[in-house]
Formats: C-alpha cells, structure tokens, sequence
C-alpha cells in the first residue's frame, strides 16, 4: 500500500516538494511518479523475527538507522520530515538534523489509552464494573513491556546524543477511516485521522473469469504474521459455492486451479469495483481499501495486529472473522456475508466516514508553523 509513497503525491498536489528516502524496493516506482527518491543508507538490517529480546534489538537497529541518516538529512535541509511510526530511527534523525518532524501512523491509533483495552486483545471497551476491571487487569499486565520499551529508548537515544525523552512529533497523522478508530476520551490533541493513504503499487490488470456469478476477491496476507495457505483454503472452501474468484497475489498461481478461478498481480482497486465480497488476512491496508469500495469481508486473521482490526470489522457490522481458519468455516462465511445485504451496508457506512477526516497536507503545514 506504501503510504509513504501516497502521501508524497499528496504533497505534491499541493505545491510542496517531497523527497521519499526509502527502502531500495520503492526508489525506482516512486520515481515513475515523478517523486524525488533514494534509498535509506543502513536500511538492510538484520532479521529480527527470532531475536530473544525483540525490543531491545528493534530500539538498537533504530540507532544504527539514525546516526545513517542523520547526515543525508541536513545534506537535504527539508522544512519537515514526516516519519512512519514504525521508522523510530528515522525520528532520532530528523532531531539530530534539527528538523521537526511529524508521525504517520498507517493505521488506526495503536496508543495505549486508560480508557480501553490494551490494543492487539480485540476487545471492545469493557462496560460496567466487570468490565472496567478486566481492561484495568490487562492494562496492568501490558504496563510492565510499555516501561521496559520507554527504558530501552532513553539509552538509545541518550547513546546517540539525544536526551532521553524528546519532544515528540509536532503532530501525528492517523491514515485510517474514522469507522476503524476506537472512541476514547483521552483522544491525543495532536492526532489527526487522514483518512487512508492508499497507492496502488501493481500497474496490471487480471481479469477476473467470465460470468455473473459473485466475484469473491482473496488477498493473502503479505506480513510474515499472516495466516499461511489461506488462498488455497478459501478456493476449496468456494468449490460448488456457485462463485467465481480472483486471487490478488505476486505470489505464483495456486496449484489445480479451477476454471473459474484466476490468479495474480492486479490493480486491487479496479478487482474490489467488481467484487461482491473480500476474504483477507485483516492488514489494515486492505481492509481500508475493501471499505472504501463499500465491499463487504470474511477475515482470517494472523498475529501482530490482524486480530484487532477483525475484531473492529465485526462490530463495526462490514465482515466475519474465522478464527480458526478452515474450509468449512470459510465456505459458510462468504455464504451468509453474499447472502445478508447488511453487510455491504455497513461497509458503505464506513466508506461515507472519509468525509470526516483532515487534510494531512494541512496537517503537516500547521504543524510546520506552530514549530517555528
């Protein structure tokens, strides 16, 4: 989805002039777009699925990150520098360069809140003194990792010539639709939902087999939490469902595939105007871009953060969750998401939440002011 890149092209609608420092993979697409870019020095870092302290690994390779691009920085003296809330290097940088910088969350608001369960649970807001006590507990049990992360920062950070704690960003860009986010009463007063940032990185087009019958859309998850085998399992979860199917993936064709099946890359926005439901892994990319179309969903959900927003997809009314994944589970889930035209309405309901959301150019320029 590559929101970076998206935002980019945000920017330079608007008269501005962004520079995309990036992984080698997007130099060369962003470019296509006309997008000055290059690729991040020191960005090829180690594997980290195995590490046995992963957070102490990840806050070390943000310092090696920082001290990497701190000088090419203030080689490019830019006004602002806007961060994906995962490239923590990258926000250490921009405060050794002495730039203000700003957060772009490509997601709904993951920050913990006293109000709510701890993100990743799935859990809606507890009600009730039953209910409240159980967030409280499990906020208790979170609270232990949260200061161990704010230790393993400060050293880092007080390692690389930065004082322990920073200012933080002059704003936070919150990419999600507003049908997505949680109502909490401590909202931060500089987060704002943008609205998704969505770029469309395949150029192709697959054509989805011939016929009338309801196209249902797979799209695997790409993150390395994602369930595995989901293609194969939802394609014979649909064998005499009366369906027809498109797998959008770069990954090669399932094995035996039937007739009224395709597979392959293809622009996802042009297969989701002509599908009648979506079954994915719950990233939040898209997911964003099925509710923006105003199609309904069947989640299988992996790890990280795929089961909170399955769990914020059924309530907000748009999809099913099938946890655990099986053939028979799935088959019986895009049969009653066809069959309910409930569904679909709730995803149009969400998609009509974009005419709520700010303006992230006018974010960021607000934010660049009141920082100077």
């Amino acid at each position: 989805m590559v929101p970076a890149i998206a935002l980019c092209l945000r920017f330079t609608e608007a008269g501005d002039t962004p520079v995309l420092l990036t992984g080698e993979r997007w130099v060369e697409p962003a470019i296509a777009e006309g997008i000055a870019a290059s690729r991040v020095p020191g960005l090829s870092l180690d594997d980290l699925k195995d590490v046995p302290d992963l957070g102490r690994a990840l806050h070390d390779q943000a310092a090696t990150l920082a001290l990497a691009l701190a000088p090419q920085l203030a080689a490019l003296e830019p006004d602002l520098v806007v961060c994906d809330v995962l490239a923590l290097g990258a926000s250490m940088a921009a405060e050794l360069a002495g730039v203000p910088w700003v957060q772009l969350s490509p997601h709904p608001l993951y920050e913990p809140s006293k109000w709510l369960p701890p993100m990743g649970s799935g859990l809606a807001a507890g009600t009730g003194v039953r209910g409240k006590l159980r967030d409280s507990v499990l906020r208790a049990l979170t609270a232990r990792s949260l200061r161990q992360g704010e230790r393993q920062r400060a050293v880092v950070r007080q390692r690389i010539g930065l004082d322990a704690q920073g200012t933080g960003p002059a704003a936070r860009l919150i990419a999600t639709l507003p049908a997505l986010e949680v109502p909490r009463p401590d909202w931060p007063r500089d987060a704002h939902v943008v609205g998704p940032l969505l770029w469309e990185a395949s150029k192709e087009t697959l054509t989805p087999p011939p016929g009338d019958a309801p196209l249902v859309m797979i799209a695997p998850s790409t993150a390395w939490t994602g369930t595995r085998g989901m293609a194969e399992m939802t394609l014979e979860a649909l064998r005499d469902k009366g369906v027809r199917a498109v797998v959008s993936t770069f990954a090669p064709a399932p094995a035996d595939l039937p007739s009224w099946a395709r597979s392959g890359p293809g622009d996802q926005d042009a297969l989701l105007r002509q599908a009648a439901v979506l079954v994915c892994g719950g990233g939040h990319g898209m997911l964003v871009k099925a509710l923006r179309a105003a199609v309904p969903v069947v989640v299988v959900p992996g790890g990280g953060d795929q089961w909170e927003m399955a769990c914020r997809i059924a309530r907000q009314g748009s999809g099913l969750v099938v946890r655990p994944s099986t053939v028979e589970g799935l088959g019986d889930a895009v049969t009653r998401v066809l069959g309910d035209p409930g569904f679909a309405a709730a995803a149009a309901r969400a998609a009509a939440t974009i005419d709520d959301v700010r303006d992230p150019v006018e974010v960021c320029r607000t934010a660049l002011s009141l920082a100077r």
